[in-house]
């Protein structure tokens, strides 16, 4: 079982996140790619909240490949384009993580792959 940290010595965490994540002995690894927007026929969603939630599913799929799920996730690390974005993001995030704290890190970044992304989450995963 992974073990979360939230040291008392240091400010809580300012959202849904853990600190830091510890990995037990033996746990198999998962590093995920950047996942955006585009549903499996290719096609990039329109506007961010369609390509939030299909990054997401995508995730999911990729997860449930390795026998894993979003309870799994140590690590997340998102890039979005535009900060008016943030409480959108969150509100999909908890969507499909429910209670789930990861460890995470999010970027504001003056663009992606594609002019047409408008978010990218990639994550870690380990499961013992």
């Amino acid at each position: 079982m992974n073990k979360g940290y939230n040291p008392s010595a240091i400010a809580a965490p300012l959202g849904k996140y853990t600190h830091a994540i510890e990995v037990a002995d033996g746990a198999r690894w998962l590093n995920i790619s950047g996942q955006v927007g585009i549903n499996p026929d290719g096609q990039v969603m329109d506007g961010f909240e369609a390509q939030c939630r299909v990054a997401y599913a995508n995730l999911k799929a990729i997860l449930a490949e390795a026998g894993m799920g979003f309870e799994d996730v140590v690590k997340t690390t998102v890039f979005l384009t535009d900060p008016a974005t943030i409480s959108a993001y969150r509100a999909i995030r908890d969507e499909f993580l429910g209670d789930h704290r990861p460890a995470s890190t999010l970027l504001i970044v003056a663009g992606l792959a594609s002019p047409d992304f408008l978010v990218e989450v990639e994550m870690t995963a380990a499961k013992a």
